[in-house]
């Protein structure tokens, strides 16, 4: 099979495709022909060796991907027959998503709904199931006003949709102009380019002057130092990224919201509820682009450089 393997971290050009023995299912497991992979903004953090995962780095050589979909093409020992030729999205345990096959364990797989497309069934896997946790922990009320950044990407764009469903007002916050019209179609009431001196102070007024009841903080560093200056006083950070290279470091007066780490279990319960969802048509991912397995360099750099709309997938 054809696989994305990385010898050594830095920066895109160290994901090169190269033909690897087919992987065998174990007791309890499945293979999967991958029909679309998912790329998380983590993965390009981990292929560059820094990031939340910087103090715990995998083993090389890998496979990166932990989220792929397709159809069910080998059952290990001890698997459901019913499962043979299943379509499905699952996590791989980490690794093994960049190739035409992968491994996955038999508990991890989640059928996909006749009324949701493949692909979109891969884009909510993990941004789904990440986006509701969000969601709930942050207790959303109607009336309230959120500021969501990264409005445009593939987390971001869900946080929009799941916020202005509850009843809230959402200021959706991203780099450049280009997202505007995206993520003012997702139900944002404003948009706001933080690529712009004094957007957070746009925030405000939005607001008539009392701030935001929650923030969806996703970059940290300056972006989340100046996201918090439009916080209203005893208001909720949501603090869930760092896309900057730096965490967001809240002040006492402000309500961070922790919950504990999900389950398994738990996650593998909202990843099939955000599929349940797009199946009802009450949520909607956005695939930007897709790169064939071959780019996935290209693909890695365009989200690292921001010219990315939404969710990024790569075809094997």
């Amino acid at each position: 099979m054809r696989a994305v393997v990385m010898d050594r971290f830095g920066g895109p050009d160290v994901l090169t495709v190269r033909e690897l023995a087919n992987p065998v299912p174990g007791p309890g497991q499945v293979l999967v022909a991958v029909e679309y992979a998912g790329i998380t903004f983590v993965e390009t953090q981990v292929r560059a060796g820094r990031g939340p995962a910087q103090r715990n780095l995998p083993a090389l050589p890998r496979v990166p991907g932990n989220g792929v979909g397709g159809r069910v093409v080998a059952l290990g020992p001890d698997v459901d027959q019913a499962l043979a030729e299943a379509l499905v999205v699952t996590t791989t345990g980490g690794a093994g998503g960049y190739a035409e096959l992968a491994v996955a364990d038999a508990a991890d797989l989640i059928l996909v709904p006749p009324a949701v497309e493949l692909p979109d069934a891969v884009a909510l896997l993990a941004d789904g199931r990440t986006a509701l946790l969000l969601h709930n922990q942050a207790d959303v009320r109607p009336g309230e006003s959120v500021l969501v950044e990264a409005a445009g990407g593939g987390l971001g764009s869900l946080l929009v949709q799941l916020a202005t469903a509850a009843g809230a007002t959402v200021i959706g916050a991203a780099r450049g102009d280009t997202k505007r019209e995206l993520v003012l179609s997702l139900g944002a009431a404003s948009y706001v380019d933080y690529a712009r001196p004094g957007w957070a102070r746009e925030v405000i007024e939005v607001t008539g002057g009392t701030g935001v009841d929650l923030i969806h903080d996703g970059i940290g560093g300056e972006i989340g130092a100046q996201a918090l200056t439009a916080l209203r006083p005893g208001g909720r950070l949501s603090s869930h990224g760092m896309a900057s290279g730096s965490w967001t470091e809240p002040p006492a007066d402000v309500t961070v919201i922790a919950g504990a780490a999900p389950t398994p279990a738990q996650l593998r319960t909202l990843a099939a509820q955000a599929l349940a969802h797009a199946a009802a048509g009450r949520l909607r991912p956005i695939i930007g682009q897709t790169f064939p397995l071959a780019e996935a360099a290209a693909a890695h750099q365009a989200i690292e450089n921001r010219a990315t709309l939404g969710k990024t997938l790569l075809i094997p």
